[in-house]
């Protein structure tokens, strides 16, 4: 009788993500973190003093981006968990600093990653983590045997 493989979450490079809507999560994931750390760089090293709050935030989301992206690619059960929390944290992230940008628009005088519910990023970090989560949780129910 050949053997199977294990199940998902004890892959160790992601088998989850190599098709589908893992793949697609994981290149839009590599894609907004890339994005996003050279916005906030550029940000903070010409325009620090202009609004630093923003700026800073916008690096943490660069830093997110990056854990969710290994995360999700790496596919193994703590990576997908630290995923999972990126993804979490995230969607926190861009509700609270796209309420905050419109209640103190002073704080946020350029767009930032998740200012204004990410429109200058076309709302993709706000659709982003809801997709994630949906997907990681997709993942491991099935991992488990759990429709």
């Amino acid at each position: 009788m050949p053997e199977t493989a294990g199940p998902v979450h004890d892959a160790p490079h992601g088998e989850h993500s190599s098709r589908g809507p893992g793949r697609i999560l994981v290149a839009v994931y590599g894609i907004l973190a890339l994005a996003a750390t050279g916005r906030s760089t550029l940000q903070i090293l010409e325009y620090f003093d202009r609004a630093p709050l923003a700026y800073l935030l916008s690096a943490l989301a660069a830093v997110i981006y990056i854990v969710a992206t290994i995360g999700m690619a790496r596919g193994d059960r703590t990576s997908t968990r630290v995923a999972l929390l990126a993804c979490t944290v995230e969607l926190v992230g861009v509700l609270v600093v796209g309420a905050l940008s419109y209640a103190v628009p002073s704080a946020f005088p350029d767009k930032t990653v998740w200012s204004h519910f990410g429109s200058g990023y076309g709302y993709v970090p706000l659709v982003l983590p809801v997709l994630g989560i949906w997907w990681l949780r997709r993942v491991r129910a099935a991992s488990s045997g759990v429709r």
